[in-house]
């Protein structure tokens, strides 16, 4: 399977980040939208490395519209020579209407028609035909000349893949009919995947005539480990508290359920909105960080994410700290490259 890692949002660190990546292994890179715009380091990335694929995991699809998302994903897929990912998200409501004040109505199918309308509008720029995208949500159907990029531009490499991240199953659906590669939310487990998110995208490819050949899932990517026991224990931590974090969204309460522990997202919310942050951590058990994350040292990593995944999934995110010991790390990348 291919490995992805990550590359830093700040600016100052995004190059070196992007050249440590590269040079660990990794097959491609990810961004962010989190406290940083996810698309600038991208062009940095692309610019001082050669081979790893470039994407935004996610970028907030809501907070912008069709034609600024076309254009990016052209930019940075001629500068980066044909190595980027044009990876959304739609994030709930509250952040879409209160952080960037921006409309929320019918996610799933907002999402596909926007994606459909980017993929009209770089239709028009690459081959010239008429631009006239009319839908419920969106409407294109103005491109002169003079705002139509060069065709030339991407012509050796095609426009970009689009990756669609989601938990629910509509919107997994839509991934699966007209995006290129699926996300998995970090908040997915195994049982999960294989019984709701497989299943949602296989009825995507459906509708659109198509199979999964060729589609790609990127994996969970929860992974608990480090050097030594302290650092595994840290790392234990900081992921108990991204469990709960994820765990008290009502729209991801299906994850739980599915394993019986529905009642904990009545709690963890209860815990939210109390600001007990700390209190959340402390409720997800070993049993739960266990099914949500892969813990073990280095070594045991890869053969328990194969165990899980290697038949379902193309690509997982891994993010390691390598730097402690690159020999020990690109180990364990190429382990999982070959799971």
């Amino acid at each position: 399977m291919k490995v992805d890692g990550g590359i830093a949002l700040d600016l100052h660190q995004s190059v070196q980040s992007a050249k440590d990546a590269e040079a660990a292994g990794y097959s491609g890179a990810w961004t962010a939208e989190t406290n940083h715009d996810p698309f600038f380091p991208l062009l940095l990335a692309a610019e001082h490395t050669t081979k790893m694929e470039l994407g935004t995991s996610i970028a907030v699809a809501f907070a912008r519209n069709p034609m600024t998302l076309a254009n990016i994903g052209w930019d940075l897929q001629s500068y980066s020579r044909g190595r980027f990912v044009l990876g959304l998200g739609s994030q709930i409501k509250p952040h879409i209407t209160k952080r960037f004040s921006m409309e929320w109505s019918h996610p799933a199918a907002r999402m596909r028609e926007m994606v459909l309308a980017i993929r009209a509008i770089w239709d028009t720029w690459q081959n010239g035909t008429k631009l006239e995208f009319r839908g419920d949500f969106y409407t294109h159907t103005l491109m002169t000349p003079f705002f139509t990029p060069n065709p030339d531009d991407i012509a050796a490499y095609g426009v970009p893949k689009i990756f669609l991240a989601g938990v629910g199953e509509l919107m997994t659906e839509v991934a699966g009919e007209v995006c290129d590669g699926f996300i998995c939310h970090g908040f997915t487990t195994e049982k999960y995947l294989r019984e709701v998110t497989l299943p949602a995208l296989a009825r995507g490819r459906a509708k659109a005539g198509k199979t999964m050949e060729g589609f790609e899932v990127v994996g969970p990517s929860f992974v608990v480990t480090g050097n030594n026991d302290e650092e595994l224990e840290a790392a234990a931590a900081g992921t108990r508290q991204q469990i709960a974090f994820y765990g008290s969204t009502p729209a991801y309460r299906g994850v739980l359920d599915i394993h019986g522990w529905g009642g904990l997202q009545d709690e963890l919310n209860s815990l939210s909105k109390a600001g007990k942050w700390v209190e959340m951590g402390n409720v997800i058990n070993d049993e739960i960080l266990n099914t949500f994350a892969v813990v073990g040292k280095p070594e045991t990593i890869a053969s328990e994410l194969g165990r899980r995944y290697s038949d379902v999934i193309q690509r997982i995110s891994f993010y390691a700290p390598y730097k402690s010991d690159p020999e020990r790390w690109s180990q364990v990348i190429a382990d999982l490259k070959s799971a």
